[in-house]
């Protein structure tokens, strides 16, 4: 196995972490599906307030790709069609019936003897497919693409990221049934793992190329390993799988059912005993939250702090608040204290050793094992966007991050493909943003680049 060791990157010591252990299966008020959490969908939808629903029907399409569907996780009633501004179409909030019926499908006993067009049908009726990512922009594949390879991360390198050896770790033989699969679609699939770590349950996989990974975030994104496996340049295409994407293909393949549950890592400072829970996407925060002791009251420099609900991880994942959802690509919420708070004199003290620190301005750097509490707080406003370096001290890959940025802010589309839009989509400089000294939405610029390639491209 050939092993690729980044030596740039940053591990953020957080508190937080979640405990391996289940807490428990969350049985949801209300499951909501949101159009926003597929890049570049165009929802029409197929379902009435009222309407009863089945696991795996239906409840919206893309209105430029039909056949690409996205169904419910769970059976009962529609209890809302969330509309907001134009008449856009925000969520699908379901009421669960308790009873937990499935639509069935027709089961693949032998994925390995069954051809293309019989996996891609069932993946695209039950919804599945939209658990497939294509790179460039981060969207969902189209059907009659056939990549050069389909990547794999057997391991996140996030902040508090959920442990993938411990929630794929009963799931290894859904996991090859959905490979076998994936084979009918390209030559090569990817299985990426950590090295000098413990044994990823992946690794025990066939049919698939292996390659280790040594080094700090963001070596356990797919993208930044895919710029050290098979750089992507114009017109290539690769596509992108989540192990727990991989578990519910299995289930489909061998039950005929369309099953999202996960496990999810309920992380932060502000859950007093954070583990895992099982839900499915879509569930209420609330719900999730109800499982857990939260503390609701923080002081920070004299001033109460509230909480932010994220779902995902600090650095990329959706500040969705107490009232939304688990994002459907997320197997992570993260509460943290809203940064709403102004430090005296802040800038200008020297020792604060609660404080982080990428350079030596505090004195992190003398304890990097210390795990620190943090908040939403910037910590100063938007400045002047000047290149000094320190994008490239955290980014593992090889571009030049503040020129694609600058190129991006220009519109300059023949600049951004030579600098590299094709390889990144926004969590890939995530880190960027985190040290970024001028404040910079550095996520959203690049999201800003992807969507006009899309609609210059088209």
């Amino acid at each position: 196995m050939e092993t690729i060791r980044l030596k740039k990157g940053l591990d953020l010591k957080i508190k937080g972490e979640a405990t391996k252990k289940v807490l428990t299966t969350i049985s949801p008020k209300v499951i909501a599906l949101q159009p926003s959490n597929y890049k570049g969908v165009f929802p029409k939808l197929h379902v009435q307030e009222g309407d009863t629903v089945k696991a795996g029907q239906i409840i919206f399409s893309d209105k430029k790709r039909e056949q690409i569907c996205f169904t419910s996780p769970i059976s009962g009633t529609i209890k809302a069609i969330v509309r907001g501004e134009k008449r856009k179409l925000l969520a699908i909030e379901i009421a669960p019936d308790g009873k937990n019926d499935y639509l069935t499908f027709e089961p693949i006993s032998e994925v390995s003897k069954a051809n293309r067009d019989e996996i891609q049908k069932r993946l695209l009726e039950s919804g599945l497919w939209a658990g497939i990512i294509q790179r460039p922009y981060g969207i969902i594949a189209n059907p009659t693409d056939t990549p050069k390879g389909i990547f794999i991360s057997s391991f996140n390198t996030a902040p508090l990221a959920a442990d993938l050896n411990f929630t794929t770790k009963d799931e290894v033989d859904a996991i090859q049934i959905a490979v076998d699969a994936l084979c009918k679609f390209t030559d090569k699939i990817y299985v990426n793992v950590k090295a000098d770590a413990p044994a990823s349950p992946l690794s025990r996989l066939k049919n698939v190329v292996f390659t280790a990974f040594k080094g700090a975030h963001p070596a356990g994104n797919v993208g930044v390993q895919i710029s050290h496996i098979a750089p992507i340049g114009k017109g290539d295409i690769v596509w992108t799988i989540s192990p727990m994407t991989l578990i519910a293909m299995g289930k489909l393949f061998s039950k005929g059912i369309y099953d999202t549950q996960r496990l999810v890592a309920v992380t932060g400072q502000r859950v007093k005993e954070p583990a895992y829970v099982k839900c499915l996407p879509g569930t209420s925060i609330q719900s999730i939250c109800e499982a857990f002791e939260i503390e609701k009251e923080v002081e920070i420099c004299g001033q109460e702090c509230g909480i932010r609900y994220i779902s995902g991880n600090v650095l990329s994942g959706e500040d969705v608040g107490e009232n939304g959802y688990l994002n459907f690509y997320d197997d992570q919420i993260t509460l943290i204290s809203e940064g709403n708070y102004r430090e005296l004199f802040g800038w200008a003290k020297i020792f604060r050793p609660k404080k982080f620190s990428l350079s030596h301005t505090y004195f992190s750097w003398l304890t990097p094992k210390k795990k620190y509490k943090v908040d939403s707080n910037t910590n100063g406003g938007e400045r002047p966007f000047v290149v000094n370096g320190v994008y490239e001290k955290v980014l593992p890959m090889d571009i030049y991050p503040v020129y694609l940025l600058k190129a991006i802010l220009a519109q300059d589309i023949e600049k951004m493909e030579q600098l590299g839009i094709y390889e990144v989509i926004g969590e890939d400089l995530a880190l960027c943003e985190y040290v970024c000294p001028s404040k910079i939405n550095i996520q959203e610029i690049v999201e800003n680049g992807i969507n006009l390639m899309l609609k210059e491209m088209a």
